[in-house]
């Protein structure tokens, strides 16, 4: 009897702690998938490809295949161009501004690079996995680390032949290309009045 009263009474007690596991686990935050863009490379990206990216649709792609529940867009700030920034808020982008400079032969600047960069690096604890969106050598630091962490998503390049060699060597296994994406995020400017 002593015995059979030791089993009920050890297995109660792991029953107790699987519970409490399982309880605590449920309760747990899940983090969210975030979106980087790095916008004047995904805009001469596809340019280079012979087409046009389509925003709208654009956020919903990386919200449908990634689970993307934040995208942040880096772009160079152009006052002009603000009824854009408007359209791209309501398309779920969260815009990150860098300020513009014009150079000597009269060229809008705004590397945004540095900018995102810093973004992912400060805002780990935030999400669990990162999309990264630009074919730029200039985040071959940051892609490697994330791979190494287990916090890289994907690296998705808009452009095949203009991605960096160093970008496609870190990232190995999780890079994907918008070559093929044409047909689902090209703009057509007869069915949208935006893009």
């Amino acid at each position: 009897k002593k015995k059979l009263y030791l089993f009920f009474r050890s297995s109660l007690i792991f029953l107790h702690v699987l519970y409490a596991s399982l309880s605590l686990m449920k309760t747990r935050e899940v983090k969210p998938i975030f979106a980087f863009i790095d916008a004047q490379n995904i805009l001469f990206g596809v340019r280079k490809c012979g087409w046009e990216i389509d925003w709208k649709k654009f956020a919903i792609y990386l919200e449908d295949k990634y689970q993307a529940k934040r995208i942040f867009l880096f772009i160079g700030y152009i006052n002009r161009n603000r009824h854009l920034y408007d359209f791209l808020r309501k398309c779920g982008y969260i815009l990150i501004f860098k300020p513009t400079i014009i150079d000597s032969n009269k060229k809008i600047k705004g590397n945004c690079d540095g900018d995102m960069i810093l973004y992912i690096l400060n805002r780990l604890r935030n999400y669990s996995k990162a999309v990264v969106i630009t074919s730029d050598g200039d985040f071959y630091s940051t892609v490697k680390f994330l791979y190494k962490i287990k916090k890289l998503e994907v690296v998705l390049s808009p452009n095949i032949e203009k991605c960096s060699s160093l970008l496609k060597s870190v990232a190995k296994e999780r890079i994907d290309f918008m070559n093929q994406l044409k047909d689902k995020l090209e703009y057509c400017p007869k069915m949208k009045k935006h893009r």
